[in-house]
């Protein structure tokens, strides 16, 4: 079967406020992550450098990945997997993205099957649909094909609204809808597959037979969604083990209070059948660290 290529050290850069919550009515799972704090501010370069591993295996297939690693040719792995970001000043969503595949291969544990940026052809090539798509083993024979819908945005609220209006369309639309999702899938699979049994396992897992009636495979959704906070004068002056307690208490208390709206926005749009599996995490002066991000990513900075 498939594994999951992203280290667990990852997950080692956020204090994990919000654990797996999971909401009343819907079949959804809360985490609120936030950035280790250091000299009152979020240790956002540490997470650079971790992100400069993960982006490989977020940017190429495994078949291209395990080509250069045969070859030795590692140092063409970095360079293969900056081509493919688009520049800092109109990327607006990949690094949400990559955040988003990060967190579902280590902290979900549901590897990937496809990434749009395995898809690009051109660094400015845009491929609209999910922003990733992953397989989470639920029980022995129940599986999930996990879509990805990433978001950065000013407000959380404003980000859980659009993840959720896009979800919505997704479901909906007369293209690139699951649909044609699972046809990419179909196309491109043996691209993330490096041996035959592997192959045929997981055409029965993805594409289940009613009449063997033993494989279970539904549909789900992983969102990210990155959003600002504000920080005062006054917060800014605090020591830092104050600081760092208001932040941790003050963002928390953010996100709890989206609980409810959440399981209304599932109702909204009728997706009680679907399991959600939603991340968030703070920043402050979220566009600069959108830019820098890609910045770094792409070789552009030290």
């Amino acid at each position: 079967m498939l594994r999951p290529l992203v280290r667990k050290t990852f997950l080692n850069h956020f204090y994990h406020e919000i654990q797996d919550q999971k909401l009343d009515e819907t079949h959804s799972r809360i985490n609120l992550h936030i950035l280790k704090i250091a000299n009152n501010k979020f240790d956002i370069n540490p997470l650079f450098r971790e992100l400069s591993n993960s982006m490989i295996t977020f940017c190429l297939s495994k078949k291209e990945y395990q080509q250069y690693v045969d070859q030795q040719r590692f140092g063409e792995l970095n360079i293969a997997a900056q081509e493919k970001f688009r520049d800092y000043q109109s990327n607006e969503g990949e690094f949400g993205e990559l955040l988003l595949y990060c967190f579902l291969e280590t902290h979900l544990e549901a590897p990937k099957l496809l990434t749009k940026m395995n898809l690009k052809t051109s660094h400015n090539d845009y491929v609209k649909g999910a922003d990733g798509i992953h397989l989470l083993q639920v029980d022995n024979n129940e599986f999930q094909i996990v879509f990805g819908e990433s978001k950065m945005y000013q407000t959380l609220r404003g980000g859980i609204n659009k993840a959720f209006e896009s979800i919505n369309s997704f479901l909906n639309h007369s293209k690139n809808n699951v649909e044609y999702e699972l046809q990419l899938i179909n196309s491109h699979l043996a691209q993330e597959i490096v041996d035959d049994q592997t192959y045929d396992q997981l055409k029965k897992i993805i594409f289940p037979s009613a009449k063997e009636d033993v494989i279970q495979t539904n549909h789900a959704f992983g969102i990210f969604v990155g959003f600002n906070l504000k920080i005062t004068n006054e917060m800014k002056k605090l020591s830092n083990t104050e600081y760092q307690k208001q932040i941790r208490q003050l963002v928390s208390e953010q996100v709890k209070k989206e609980f409810k709206h959440i399981d209304g926005l599932v109702d909204k749009y009728d997706l009680y059948g679907y399991s959600f599996y939603i991340y968030c995490i703070p920043f402050v002066k979220i566009e600069d660290v959108r830019k820098a991000a890609i910045k770094r990513l792409k070789g552009e900075v030290s």
